[in-house]
């Protein structure tokens, strides 16, 4: 039986980033089934805290766990013109003397690490640690370090779908040490119901993803043909994002019928998400995570709304849970997206097993994974 967990990680908290709430989700829930949580993390940003107030307040928990905020003397960011290198710089060099300053563990004991970090996996596995690590992207890198870590007989690895699982396969990596995991949702936010507008799109989270535009200009052109009663709604932009599309909404002619939101509180996205009645899932070609590895908390938040969901025709997107229930349209046609808008109006809400969508699910599902 696992008794305590170590959750170390290369984020930081508090902050609205899907990651980040999804860490804190996971930690609730891996408490709820009776497991001791201690979270070690970088104070790197200007907003980061090791307060246990300041982040059951700010996440909306009540579950204590033990907090660890380590001193960042590191290059990231300080250095915006070099975020990319000096990222990979201060990752590694934190990654490495924090599990170098970590106790030793006795393998005897019920006592195991759970990570998103590459190299705090790759490090932990040198030790011969209990370690579980949820990988979410691929490169190079990343599998090489999976490789490495993968001598350890008490390493595992969580992948997030199947395509991510099947670019980091081969014979000498995997082998009964992985489990595929799409993402959940903390379904008890969501237990008080809203009344839906049919007509309201919305789309929460960064509008842009590794630095490269969500595409949320094509929802501004697509809703423009639309008829009046349609209205756009966006959550989590930034200052500067929400001068450049409350400009756009005026140049597009509708602007009484978008509304840009810079972030909120998580409790109060979801009352605007309980109000909405068609959630959006949109990226650029960009990159290969957008099309093959995503599994976007947004999406499953959508459907403990009770929203419709719009998705671009991605891989990823058509291999998600309930993907027959997604209305898809084709990349950058304007036309396909707003078929797909209509067609949601004349669509019922679908009915979900909450359960099977849940994070207790699915923690639960790691820990038996991790104990085995």
């Amino acid at each position: 039986m696992i008794k305590k967990i170590n959750y170390i990680t290369y984020q930081t908290f508090p902050a609205t980033t899907a990651n980040t709430l999804q860490t804190i989700s996971n930690i609730k829930y891996i408490i709820k089934n009776g497991v001791e949580v201690t979270l070690i993390f970088p104070l790197r940003e200007v907003q980061s805290s090791s307060d246990l107030s300041t982040l059951k307040e700010f996440y909306n928990i009540s579950e204590n766990f033990k907090v660890i905020g380590t001193a960042h003397n590191l290059p990231f960011g300080k250095y915006r013109k070099l975020n990319r290198i000096s990222f990979l710089i201060s990752h590694f060099y934190w990654s490495y003397s924090t599990i170098k300053n970590l106790e030793k563990k006795d393998y005897k004991t019920n006592e195991y690490y759970f990570t998103r970090s590459d190299w705090v996996f790759y490090f932990l596995s040198r030790r011969g640690e209990k370690v579980i690590y949820e990988c979410h992207q691929y490169t190079k890198l990343r599998k090489l370090l999976i490789k490495m870590s993968l001598r350890n007989e008490y390493s595992k690895i969580i992948f997030l779908n199947e395509l991510l699982k099947d670019d980091y396969s081969s014979r000498y990596i995997l082998k009964n040490n992985y489990k595929v995991l799409q993402n959940g949702v903390d379904v008890e936010m969501f237990e008080n119901n809203g009344s839906n507008n049919i007509n309201e799109i919305i789309f929460i989270g960064r509008l842009t993803r590794f630095n490269n535009p969500r595409n949320i200009d094509f929802l501004f052109k697509g809703i423009a043909g639309l008829e009046d009663k349609y209205s756009l709604k966006i959550i989590g932009a930034s200052k500067d994002e929400l001068k450049l599309y409350t400009k756009l909404a005026n140049q597009e002619k509708i602007q009484d019928r978008v509304t840009i939101l810079e972030s909120l509180s998580h409790a109060e996205t979801i009352w605007h998400l309980q109000n909405a009645g068609v959630g959006i899932l949109i990226n650029s070609k960009s990159n290969q995570h957008s099309i093959r590895y995503t599994s976007p908390l947004k999406y499953f938040e959508y459907l403990a709304a009770g929203l419709k969901v719009v998705a671009v025709n991605f891989k990823a997107h058509n291999i998600l849970p309930y993907s027959e229930e997604i209305i898809f349209f084709e990349d950058n046609n304007i036309n396909s997206f707003r078929n797909a808008i209509l067609e949601s109006s004349n669509r019922e809400s679908s009915i979900i097993n909450n359960k099977s969508i849940s994070l207790d699910f699915r923690v639960k599902s790691i820990l038996n994974f991790l104990s085995k």
